[in-house]
C-alpha cells in the first residue's frame, strides 16, 4: 500500500470539486461536501496545516477514493 501524501485541506477540496462534489454547509472549521445524485457526505476539517494520515484515510473512505486516485488528481 502506498504512503499517504502530505496534503492540505485546500488541496483536498480542489480534488473534491474536480470530482463533482459541492459544498453544502459549514459548521465551524468543518466543511461538508455532497456529490449530486449520490448518497453520503464528505467532511473536511479546514485548517491551515497538513492533514494527518488517519484523517486523510477517513476523507478518502467517505469519498470512495484510493490513494492512487488522489495522487493522480493532485
Amino acid at each position: 500500500m502506498p504512503k499517504f501524501p502530505v496534503v492540505k485541506a485546500k488541496d483536498i477540496i480542489k480534488v473534491l470539486n474536480k470530482l463533482g462534489y459541492e459544498e453544502i454547509r459549514q459548521k465551524g472549521s468543518h466543511k461538508h461536501f455532497k456529490k449530486p445524485g449520490e448518497s453520503g457526505i464528505v467532511t473536511v476539517a479546514y485548517h491551515n496545516f497538513d492533514i494527518k494520515p488517519k484523517t486523510l484515510k477517513s476523507i478518502l473512505r467517505q469519498a470512495k477514493l484510493s490513494i492512487e486516485e488522489l495522487q493522480n488528481l493532485l
